[in-house]
C-alpha cells in the first residue's frame, strides 16, 4: 500500500471514529441539561472538562489501532466490521444516558462495549501487538465510566 493511501486511511478511520462521537454530543448538548446537573454523583465523578481531552486521545488511538491492522496483510476483514459495529454502539451510549435518560440501558450499553473492546484487543494481538496495546487505555476508561455510570444508576 503507497504512503498516500496509507495517510488517507489513516484520515478516514480517524473521521469516522470522529464522525460515531459526532451524532452523540450532539444529543449530549441538546439533553444533558438540567437533568445531568440534577443527578446525585458519586464524589469520584470528573469535571466536566477531564472528557474532551480524554476522548479525544482514545478516539485517535483507536483510529491508528484500527488503521495498522487495516493496513497489515494478515488482517481479517471481520474485525473493521466489529471495530465499526462497536463505535455505532459506543455512539449510542450518549442517546441512551443524556437523551434518553435512560441509566440503566446506558449501563447495559457500557457492558456491551467493553465485550466489544475485549474481542477487539484478543483478535488485534495476532495480528498487530501496537493495535491491542493503543486499546488498552480505552478499555480503562470504560472501566472506569462503567462504575461511574452504575454509581450514577444506584444514587438516582
Amino acid at each position: 500500500m503507497s504512503l498516500v493511501k496509507k495517510s488517507v486511511s489513516l484520515f478516514i478511520f480517524t473521521l469516522l471514529a470522529f464522525g460515531a462521537s459526532a451524532w452523540g454530543s450532539y444529543v449530549t448538548n441538546l439533553y444533558k441539561e438540567p437533568w445531568y446537573s440534577m443527578l446525585v454523583k458519586p464524589s469520584f465523578n470528573p469535571p466536566e472538562w477531564v472528557f474532551a481531552p480524554v476522548w479525544i486521545t482514545l478516539y485517535i488511538a483507536m483510529s491508528v489501532a484500527i488503521w495498522l491492522i487495516f493496513i497489515n496483510p494478515k488482517k481479517d476483514e471481520k474485525i473493521i466490521y466489529i471495530y465499526f459495529i462497536h463505535l455505532l454502539i459506543n455512539g449510542s451510549w450518549s442517546i441512551f444516558f443524556f437523551g434518553l435518560h435512560l441509566i440503566l440501558v446506558s449501563l447495559i450499553v457500557i457492558v456491551i462495549i467493553i465485550i466489544l473492546v475485549v474481542w477487539l484487543i484478543k483478535l488485534y494481538y495476532p495480528i498487530n501487538k501496537i493495535s491491542a496495546f493503543l486499546m488498552i487505555p480505552y478499555l480503562a476508561w470504560l472501566g472506569y465510566a462503567y462504575v461511574l455510570n452504575f454509581y450514577i444508576f444506584i444514587l438516582n
